[in-house]
Protein backbone atom coordinates (compact mmCIF):
# COMPACT_ATOMS: atom_id res chain seq x y z
CA UNK A 1 0.00 0.00 0.00
CA UNK A 2 1.44 3.46 -1.07
CA UNK A 3 2.09 5.20 2.43
CA UNK A 4 0.31 8.34 1.97
CA UNK A 5 -2.89 6.38 1.31
CA UNK A 6 -2.00 4.27 4.29
CA UNK A 7 -1.63 7.69 6.26
CA UNK A 8 -4.70 9.23 5.08
CA UNK A 9 -6.61 5.87 6.59
CA UNK A 10 -5.02 5.87 9.73
CA UNK A 11 -5.92 9.68 10.06
CA UNK A 12 -9.61 8.66 8.83
CA UNK A 13 -9.90 6.22 11.80
CA UNK A 14 -8.04 8.45 14.54
CA UNK A 15 -11.24 10.93 13.70
CA UNK A 16 -13.21 8.16 14.33
CA UNK A 17 -12.55 8.50 18.23
CA UNK A 18 -14.03 11.34 18.56
CA UNK A 19 -12.81 14.87 19.53
CA UNK A 20 -9.81 13.81 20.54
CA UNK A 21 -8.94 12.07 17.51
CA UNK A 22 -10.41 14.66 14.78
CA UNK A 23 -7.83 17.47 16.89
CA UNK A 24 -4.67 15.16 16.59
CA UNK A 25 -5.82 14.42 12.88
CA UNK A 26 -5.83 18.03 12.28
CA UNK A 27 -2.67 18.97 14.26
CA UNK A 28 -1.08 16.40 11.96
CA UNK A 29 -2.31 17.75 8.40
CA UNK A 30 -1.74 21.58 9.48
CA UNK A 31 1.61 20.24 10.88
CA UNK A 32 2.43 18.31 7.79
CA UNK A 33 3.62 15.55 10.72
CA UNK A 34 5.38 13.11 9.33
CA UNK A 35 3.81 9.43 10.33
CA UNK A 36 6.21 6.62 9.68
CA UNK A 37 7.86 3.37 11.28
CA UNK A 38 11.77 2.82 13.01
CA UNK A 39 11.96 -0.28 15.08
CA UNK A 40 13.44 0.16 18.66
CA UNK A 41 13.33 -1.04 21.71
CA UNK A 42 10.52 -3.22 22.77
CA UNK A 43 9.36 -0.84 25.37
CA UNK A 44 8.16 1.49 23.33
CA UNK A 45 5.22 1.94 21.35
CA UNK A 46 5.79 5.14 19.91
CA UNK A 47 7.97 8.12 19.21
CA UNK A 48 7.57 11.95 18.30
CA UNK A 49 10.59 13.54 17.37
CA UNK A 50 12.36 17.02 17.22
CA UNK A 51 11.59 17.66 13.95
CA UNK A 52 7.96 17.12 14.59
CA UNK A 53 7.53 13.64 13.26
CA UNK A 54 5.34 10.17 14.63
CA UNK A 55 7.24 6.99 14.53
CA UNK A 56 5.56 3.70 15.14
CA UNK A 57 7.20 0.90 16.83
CA UNK A 58 7.80 -1.78 13.97
CA UNK A 59 8.51 -4.20 16.25
CA UNK A 60 4.82 -3.91 16.68
CA UNK A 61 3.49 -1.71 13.90
CA UNK A 62 3.48 -2.11 9.96
CA UNK A 63 1.44 -1.41 6.82
CA UNK A 64 -0.55 -4.63 7.71
CA UNK A 65 -1.33 -3.73 11.17
CA UNK A 66 -5.55 -3.35 11.74
CA UNK A 67 -6.89 0.38 11.58
CA UNK A 68 -9.26 -1.01 14.19
CA UNK A 69 -6.51 -1.38 16.38
CA UNK A 70 -7.15 0.64 19.29
CA UNK A 71 -3.56 0.82 20.21
CA UNK A 72 -2.31 2.64 16.72
CA UNK A 73 -5.30 5.20 16.99
CA UNK A 74 -4.37 5.97 20.72
CA UNK A 75 -0.85 6.59 20.29
CA UNK A 76 -1.06 8.95 17.53
CA UNK A 77 -2.90 10.76 19.79
CA UNK A 78 -0.51 10.21 22.69
CA UNK A 79 1.87 11.40 19.93
CA UNK A 80 0.13 14.34 18.99
CA UNK A 81 0.05 15.23 22.52
CA UNK A 82 3.64 15.12 22.74
CA UNK A 83 4.39 17.28 19.88
CA UNK A 84 1.45 20.04 21.45
CA UNK A 85 2.79 19.90 24.92
CA UNK A 86 6.47 21.33 22.84
CA UNK A 87 9.97 20.13 23.85
CA UNK A 88 10.65 21.08 28.16
CA UNK A 89 7.21 19.86 29.04
CA UNK A 90 7.17 16.62 26.58
CA UNK A 91 10.52 15.69 28.11
CA UNK A 92 8.96 15.62 31.36
CA UNK A 93 7.60 12.82 33.32
CA UNK A 94 4.27 15.73 33.94
CA UNK A 95 4.04 15.97 30.17
CA UNK A 96 4.32 11.78 29.93
CA UNK A 97 1.41 11.22 32.93
CA UNK A 98 -0.88 13.59 30.66
CA UNK A 99 0.00 12.01 27.37
CA UNK A 100 -0.53 8.33 29.33
CA UNK A 101 -3.85 9.57 30.56
CA UNK A 102 -5.27 10.84 27.87
CA UNK A 103 -4.08 7.42 25.01
CA UNK A 104 -5.36 5.60 27.91
CA UNK A 105 -8.80 7.26 28.92
CA UNK A 106 -9.19 7.03 25.35
CA UNK A 107 -8.64 3.64 25.23
CA UNK A 108 -10.83 2.64 28.52
CA UNK A 109 -13.77 4.91 26.61
CA UNK A 110 -13.82 2.42 23.61
CA UNK A 111 -12.89 -0.76 24.80
CA UNK A 112 -14.16 -0.60 28.11
CA UNK A 113 -11.45 -1.34 30.77
CA UNK A 114 -7.83 -0.67 30.90
CA UNK A 115 -5.36 -3.11 29.36
CA UNK A 116 -3.84 -3.75 32.86
CA UNK A 117 -4.29 -2.93 36.80
CA UNK A 118 -0.98 -0.75 36.27
CA UNK A 119 -2.73 1.26 33.79
CA UNK A 120 -5.97 1.42 35.93
CA UNK A 121 -3.98 2.52 39.00
CA UNK A 122 -1.76 5.26 37.04
CA UNK A 123 -5.17 6.60 36.03
CA UNK A 124 -6.29 7.31 39.59
CA UNK A 125 -2.97 9.49 39.57
CA UNK A 126 -4.04 13.32 39.40
CA UNK A 127 -2.14 15.30 36.56
CA UNK A 128 0.02 18.15 39.20
CA UNK A 129 2.69 19.59 39.96
CA UNK A 130 3.25 17.08 43.05
CA UNK A 131 6.71 14.86 42.87
CA UNK A 132 5.72 12.25 44.93
CA UNK A 133 2.50 11.88 42.87
CA UNK A 134 4.76 11.97 39.58
CA UNK A 135 7.62 9.85 40.91
CA UNK A 136 4.39 7.47 41.35
CA UNK A 137 3.67 7.67 37.69
CA UNK A 138 7.40 6.95 36.07
CA UNK A 139 7.45 3.97 38.39
CA UNK A 140 3.95 3.03 37.09
CA UNK A 141 5.18 3.49 33.57
CA UNK A 142 7.82 1.37 33.99
CA UNK A 143 5.94 -1.13 35.64
CA UNK A 144 3.81 -1.69 32.74
CA UNK A 145 6.29 -0.86 30.13
CA UNK A 146 9.06 -2.70 31.46
CA UNK A 147 12.37 -1.56 32.58
CA UNK A 148 13.77 -0.32 29.08
CA UNK A 149 10.86 2.30 29.23
CA UNK A 150 13.52 5.44 31.26
CA UNK A 151 10.66 8.00 32.25
CA UNK A 152 13.25 7.33 35.69
CA UNK A 153 15.57 9.56 33.44
CA UNK A 154 13.36 12.33 32.72
CA UNK A 155 12.91 15.40 34.81
CA UNK A 156 9.42 15.47 36.96
CA UNK A 157 8.83 18.83 35.89
CA UNK A 158 8.80 20.81 32.78
CA UNK A 159 12.24 21.92 32.76
CA UNK A 160 11.86 25.69 33.48
CA UNK A 161 9.77 24.81 36.17
CA UNK A 162 12.26 21.46 37.55
CA UNK A 163 15.21 24.52 37.71
CA UNK A 164 13.13 26.75 39.56
CA UNK A 165 12.25 24.00 42.11
CA UNK A 166 16.03 23.09 42.55
CA UNK A 167 16.63 26.53 42.79
CA UNK A 168 14.23 27.89 44.65
CA UNK A 169 13.31 24.10 46.48
CA UNK A 170 9.68 24.35 46.40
Amino acid sequence: MEHSVWVAQLLDRVCEIGEEGQAAAQYVLKNRTRIGFKRVRPNIGAFWTLPGNIQLNAHYYTYETSLDDVRIRTLIIHEVRHLQQGLATALSVYGELDAWQLEFGIYHRIKGNYPSPVIAELMTLPLEFDRDVLRKAASLMQAYAGKGYRADLLPLFPWGREIRYWIMRK
